[in-house]
């Protein structure tokens, strides 16, 4: 039974992606609920349905009060068999109807819906550009991922499991105090519109009151996990104190935007407990009064009482689920500040996959300074010729890394074309642009993976006979041999730690050096490449980088200007330009800044601050 109500809807249906999300609460909520509208539907009418029955058995109980007093035997010949078929179906029918409508709630939607948003939320996220990344912290995105899907999932329950069946209940509820007596209906009119008023006031300040205590908790999530990634530089500065009062300000902030919203709590307990000793001494008091007159019988006394009781209890519960409804919403609302962010780095429509024949690279007037007036790319035109070998040089902040970023396309570019065989990289798709290109960074961060997975990441069809082979071009195959992890996993089968931190930064660098290998693209990117190698490693490993290069298109970025000597042209940029290019002997001879760079080299690497700084 339980799988015939799990499977009622696939969370992973297919689904049509949006590049502009809804950027309003319910247009979004309503565009994640889409999968469900049928169990929806038949769920509120069971809570519909369930919601009648405990008023009926309320009307019922007092119904019994009042044949009581015909006596045992004339009361069991004229009311036994409708007694008998009125048990019977409250031990039987009941049972049944209420499990179906535990069963929708619990086991149909709650599971799948958060599952749902889950999934889409993270696919939604992954599709964000390097930069949206840059510009927020890991963790705050994580957490507003996590925490989303179950707040919306205690949306959908209180909707159904709270709010529909106690307005069912009212309507019940007040159907059968007007079939009893219609006066009973007047104190029960006048508590609703109280109760309501009461309701509204909570709601308007529970809701931003509940969004500023989740915006809270995010930024100590944030600055926790930043701490704790960036542990290493927490310790070795000896900033525990600085750490301590960092988070602290955010746990505070915490607390007091939670005492908020605790404080709006309290007063809704303390005006509903007031407000139901009104309905009951209301209800119940005007039933003895009609009861005294002979204007109604002992079992509508005994109903309205029940019934008043039933709702004092539910009240509470009810506002509770209210209350709980809202500030869930506005969880939902403050994940929606990272869920339904535009997508805007796109592919182009109808973009087609990059037709990469020669590896031929051309910039034409290429600008991009990230949206400031300085720094970056300014105007530059390049032509790398197919299988060509670049080495790209200059001090800090000279744009070396926005080439690269761009020619992945990690943005777009803010004026000029790029082009890779003639093609435009913004008209082809991002995926078949980059699978073409293989890149060994600087950061050689890992995967908290096995190191068979991240370095088969480069070709996950790859057998283990070819990454084995790829590690031993990386010089890596001999210090994985003797890896093992705190689970005891060892050798490829061993996982590397958050980042990659359980290796050291020259293991890490041949692990992704491996990887790239195993790509084998035809256009390859080094961004210092070895410079996390001491110089016996680099050297084993030379030979295979320069047999990586061989037939690709290459652009390296270095500070030891050895490691790029041989290559067929230096491109040295200074301030978003190109300046100089030719080969090494051509640069040294025309005494510009190469030949100055190369002079004032320490131990072969490049003084990147300039002598008057």
């Amino acid at each position: 039974m339980f799988r015939l109500f799990e499977n009622l809807v696939d969370p992973y249906t297919e689904y049509p992606e949006e590049d502009h999300p809804p950027q309003t609460l319910w247009p979004f909520f309503l565009g994640y609920s889409q999968p469900f509208k049928k169990v929806f539907a038949l769920t509120a009418f069971m809570s519909i349905l369930v919601a009648g029955i405990e008023v009926g058995l309320i009307y019922y109980m007092g119904r019994i009060v009042d044949v009581l007093d015909q006596g045992p035997e004339q009361m069991w010949a004229k009311h036994g068999t409708e007694l008998i078929i009125v048990g019977l179906l409250i031990v039987f029918l009941r049972p049944i109807l209420q499990v179906l409508d535990v069963a929708l709630i619990n086991n149909a939607i709650l599971p799948n819906f958060g599952t749902l948003i889950r999934w889409r939320a993270h696919r939604q996220v992954l599709r964000q550009s390097v930069g949206w990344f840059e510009n927020d912290f890991a963790g705050r995105i994580a957490n507003r991922i996590m925490q989303t899907p179950p707040a919306a999932g205690e949306v959908v329950f209180q909707a159904f499991d709270a709010l529909s069946f106690s307005l069912a209940y009212l309507i019940g509820a007040a159907i059968l105090l007007t079939t009893a007596d219609p006066r009973l209906l007047l104190p029960l009119a006048i508590w609703f519109a109280v109760y309501l008023l009461l309701s509204r006031w909570t709601i308007r300040r529970v809701g931003p009151a509940s969004k500023a205590a989740s915006d809270a908790r995010s930024a100590v999530t944030g600055r926790v996990v930043d701490a704790y990634t960036n542990i290493h530089s927490v310790k070795m500065f000896a900033h525990h104190d600085r750490e301590e009062l960092y988070a602290k300000e955010a746990i505070e902030e915490a607390r007091r935007t939670f005492q908020q919203e605790q404080r709006i709590f309290t007063t809704m307990d303390f005006s509903l407990v007031m407000l139901n000793g009104l309905l009951i001494v209301g209800v119940v008091g005007w039933a003895l009064a009609l009861w005294l007159q002979g204007a109604a019988s002992v079992g509508t006394v005994a109903a309205a009482a029940t019934l008043t009781l039933r709702l004092n209890s539910m009240t509470a519960w009810i506002m509770w689920a209210l209350s709980s409804f809202f500030r869930q919403l506005g969880v939902v609302a403050e994940g929606m500040e990272t869920i339904a962010q535009p997508v805007k780095l796109v592919d182009a429509p109808n973009a087609q996959p990059l037709k990469l024949v020669d590896g031929r690279i051309e910039m034409s007037q290429l600008s991009h300074h990230y949206g400031r007036k300085s720094g970056g790319l300014n105007a530059i035109d390049l032509t790398i010729e197919p299988g060509q070998k670049i080495g790209l040089i200059g001090r800090s902040g000279a744009g070396k890394s926005t080439l690269i970023k761009l020619l992945l396309r990690f943005y777009d570019a803010e004026a000029g074309v790029i082009k890779i065989d003639g093609q435009d990289i913004s008209t082809v798709t991002q995926d078949s642009l980059r699978r073409q290109i293989g890149m060994v960074q600087q950061d050689s961060a890992l995967l908290h993976r096995s190191v068979l997975e991240n370095i088969s990441y480069g070709r996950p069809d790859a057998t283990k006979a070819e990454v084995i082979e790829a590690a031993r071009q990386a010089e890596a195959h001999e210090f994985i041999q003797e890896l093992q992890d705190p689970e005891g996993r060892t050798g490829y089968a061993s996982r590397v730690g958050e980042r990659g931190v359980k290796l050291s930064g020259g293991q890490r660098q041949r692990i992704t050096l491996a990887r790239v290998i195993l790509k084998d693209a035809p256009i390859l990117l080094l961004d210092e490449a070895t410079s996390a190698l001491d110089s016996e490693v680099e050297a084993a490993i030379q030979t295979t980088l320069y047999g990586m290069m061989e037939g690709k298109t290459v652009i390296a970025i270095a500070h030891r200007l050895s490691t790029i000597a041989q290559m067929d042209r230096i491109l040295v940029l200074d301030e978003g330009q190109i300046v100089e290019d030719g080969d090494h002997e051509t640069l040294l001879s025309s005494g510009g800044l190469y030949a100055q760079f190369w002079a004032r080299q320490s131990g072969g690497f490049l003084q990147m601050e300039d002598e008057n700084t």
